[in-house]
Order: structure tokens, then sequence, then C-alpha cells
């Protein structure tokens, strides 16, 4: 056993080629773990942002059936729109109208 490696050399002392290793490893793992750390704080925050990226955008045969939620709230956008424009109309009406007459009080002496 001319070229032994580790704790039991010839000489008796020891050989740090193991160590040296052991610590660039412990130090790679290290790095990979902080690293591996970081992207999953990333992708916590970023949720949205990243599943963006992997959806599936809609094909058309699902864009032709209308979203339930969507028809609810157009149907109620219009009916608003609607009573708007009545409400409008109904104001423009009454001012349009002259109020002298009813106003006034006649009075006759006999």
């Amino acid at each position: 056993m001319a070229a032994s490696y580790g704790v039991m050399g010839d000489d008796s002392s020891m050989d740090y080629t193991v160590h040296e290793a052991w610590n660039e490893a412990t130090n790679v793992y290290l790095i990979v773990i902080l690293v591996s750390f970081g992207l999953f704080m990333y992708a916590k925050r970023n949720k949205r942002r990243i599943m963006r990226i992997f959806s599936v955008p809609p094909t058309e045969a699902a864009s032709s059936e209308p979203n339930f939620y969507d028809t609810i709230s157009k149907i109620r956008l219009r009916q608003q729109l609607e009573m708007y424009s009545i409400s409008r109309k109904y104001e423009y009406q009454q001012q349009q109208q002259p109020q002298g007459p009813a106003d006034s009080v006649q009075l006759s002496l006999e």
C-alpha cells in the first residue's frame, strides 16, 4: 500500500484531499440549497406570473360558449345603463315642462 489515502497514511500524517473534496461538495450543496430556497420564495410571491407562462390559451371551441359570470355581469351592466338613460330622459322632460301655471294662483273678485 504505497499510495494509501485518508487518515491511515504511511507516514501517519493526515491526507487532506478527502477533506478538501468534502468541503467543496458541502459548499456546492449549500449553494444549491440556498438557490432553491430563493427560487421557492420567488415562486411563492409571483405565482400568478409563473402560472400565466404555463397556462394554455383557450381553444376556439371553448371560447364560443360564453362564461356564465361574464354574461351575468354584462346583463347587469346593460340594465344599469338602461335605467340611467330612462332617468336622464325623465329629468330632461321635467326640465322642459313649464312650471309657471302650476305655481301661480289667480284670484277673481265678484
